[in-house]
């Protein structure tokens, strides 16, 4: 089969666009035709060498397709079916194989694309919305990169739940994805704080801030936290956040900080398949609007990595076998 494989780290040039020994699954796993794969930045980072994944490996930690056979100990798919999964690495490629804990059944009504532009990015969405800082009407949060994949679904999910979106964009054009998603205010990255003290009238209106953008974002975005207030940090799309001295915590009125990410909220099946039927749930009632923003040929992942990286995407990148 063609898959993109990594053989060394560095930038998107490392993509490498080969013929691979096919798959085979293994107890509990599922061989999968991949239909879409989706681009995340955690692909970047294992591309980057920032996270340490061991050398050659098939990036893509996310996906939807068709089984097409089953190890032994699964009773829970066949083949024939259609399902999504993600934290598998082996993504990028015509077939994968996946363990059945990190699958889940697509809905009829949902296409492939569908789930696969959902999956990743919806479930992260899910978890900081209802768990790592559960909204509720009166709450008043920021969403960074508001038209990026988690942005828009993630200002979708506070909304239905009652709470008041700011978001920050780099774009105008990114601004009208953001409003239509359902941010009250959009603001750019150079003034946001001073932005949103603007519009709210109080020097820290935020109980909560999402931030998947990271070292640029990171410490002016205190300074907005009521105390005792949360800062969610889930990402590092312009870098990592360097070192921190805890006492600015204390400074700011005892505010909490996470690390939070996907797997802690997704560490079995059971969790897994409620976080995503209440998604699937959602797109199907017409309450949670899924954007793709690009697709691309999987041949062509390397352009799709410079795209994300370079800011040129909202919404869902996808990559197509």
């Amino acid at each position: 089969m063609r898959a993109q494989r990594i053989t060394e780290h560095g930038g998107p040039e490392r993509l490498e666009w080969a013929e691979v020994d096919d798959p085979r699954p293994g107890p509990g796993d599922l061989l999968i035709d991949v239909a879409a794969a989706g681009v995340n930045f955690i692909d970047t980072y294992h591309r980057e060498g920032r996270y340490s994944v061991p050398l050659p490996f098939i990036p893509g930690v996310e996906g939807a397709g068709t089984v097409v056979e089953v190890g032994t100990d699964v009773d829970r798919f066949a083949p024939g079916d259609r399902v999504a999964w993600c934290l598998t690495p082996g993504g990028y490629a015509e077939r994968a194989v996946i363990p059945w804990e990190r699958a889940v059944h697509i809905p009829g009504g949902v296409s492939d694309d569908g789930a696969a532009a959902l999956f990743l990015q919806g479930l992260t969405a899910h978890y900081l919305a209802f768990d790592t800082f559960p909204l509720s009407a009166g709450d008043t949060c920021l969403v960074h990169a508001g038209a990026g994949g988690v942005g828009l679904l993630l200002i979708q999910l506070a909304t239905a739940a009652g709470a008041r979106v700011h978001a920050t964009t780099s774009t105008p054009e990114k601004a009208a994805l953001a409003t239509g998603a359902g941010a009250v205010a959009v603001h750019d990255y150079a003034s946001f704080v001073d932005s949103i003290r603007e519009v709210e009238g109080t020097e820290r209106p935020l109980d909560v801030i999402y931030d998947g953008v990271g070292a640029t974002t990171f410490e002016p975005g205190l300074s907005l936290i009521r105390p005792r207030g949360l800062m969610a940090l889930f990402g590092a799309a312009s870098g990592p956040v360097p070192p921190f001295d805890l006492q600015a915590l204390n400074t700011h009125g005892s505010l909490y900080v996470t690390r939070p990410s996907l797997g802690a909220y997704v560490s079995t099946p059971h969790e897994l398949q409620g976080r995503a039927t209440d998604l699937f749930t959602r797109v199907a009632n017409g309450t949670l609007d899924v954007r793709i923003g690009a697709r691309f040929a999987l041949a062509d992942a390397a352009d799709a990595h410079r795209a994300l990286e370079g800011r040129a995407t909202t919404g869902k990148v996808l990559l197509l076998p």
